[in-house]
C-alpha cells in the first residue's frame, strides 16, 4: 500500500509528537518555485493544524492507527512486569520521552507500565507524573480512536488493566510469603 493510499482525507493518523489526528485535507503549496503536496492534519484536542509534506510523511513518523494485533501486544506489555529504571532520573526521563515521541504503541505501553507502579505515591516527582500522564494520554487517545470510544473510557480501561496487574502481583507476593511461612513451620516441626 502506498503512503498516499494510507493517508486519505478523513482517515485518522498518528503523528509521534502529537498523538492521534485526522487528515482533513490535502493541498498544494509553492515553496521556492516548487510545488509541494501537503497533508493537512487536525489535532482537535490540541486545537492545532499541522501540514506535512506527503513525500516526507513516513520520514516524519506519520503512520496509520495501530491494528488489533499491535494493541494486543501493547495490552500484554501493560499486563507484564514493570522494569524498574536504573540510573539517574534525568536520563530515564529522557529515555521515556524518547519512547513516547517515537510513536510506537509498544514503547508507549512500556512507559505507562513502568511508571504506573508509583501512581499513588504522594512523593512522586512532578516530572514523573507529567511523563506518565503524557504516555497514558497518548496510549488512551490511540486506543479510543481504534476502538471508537471516548478517551475517558479508554483511559479507564487501560488503568483498570494496570490495576488488575498490580493486584495480581500483590496476590502472588502474598501467596509466596505464606508458602515461605508454611515451609518454615514444616521445618520447625
Amino acid at each position: 500500500m502506498s503512503e498516499q493510499e494510507e493517508f486519505n482525507v478523513g482517515s485518522k493518523v498518528v503523528y509521534p509528537a502529537h498523538g492521534v489526528g485526522q487528515v482533513v485535507g490535502k493541498e498544494l503549496q509553492k515553496v521556492m518555485k516548487t510545488e509541494v503536496e501537503l497533508l493537512v492534519i487536525s489535532f482537535e484536542k490540541d486545537k492545532m493544524t499541522l501540514r506535512v509534506p506527503v513525500k516526507r510523511a513516513a520520514e516524519a513518523g506519520l503512520r496509520v492507527l495501530s491494528n488489533d494485533n499491535d494493541f494486543d501486544k501493547a495490552i500484554s506489555i501493560l499486563k507484564g512486569r514493570a522494569r524498574p529504571g536504573r540510573g539517574m532520573w534525568s536520563r530515564r526521563a529522557q529515555e521515556y520521552e524518547g519512547k513516547i515521541n517515537s510513536g510506537s504503541i509498544a514503547s508507549i505501553a512500556e512507559v505507562v507500565r513502568d511508571l504506573h507502579k508509583n501512581v499513588d505515591d504522594p512523593d512522586r516527582s512532578y516530572s514523573e507524573r507529567i511523563i506518565y500522564e503524557s504516555a497514558l494520554n497518548r496510549l488512551a487517545g490511540e486506543f479510543a480512536a481504534v476502538k471508537s470510544v471516548e478517551v475517558d473510557e479508554a483511559t479507564s480501561d487501560l488503568v483498570e488493566i494496570l490495576r488488575a496487574r498490580k493486584i495480581a502481583a500483590e496476590v502472588a507476593l502474598a501467596k509466596k510469603a505464606s508458602n515461605m511461612l508454611i515451609d518454615e513451620e514444616v521445618e520447625a516441626a
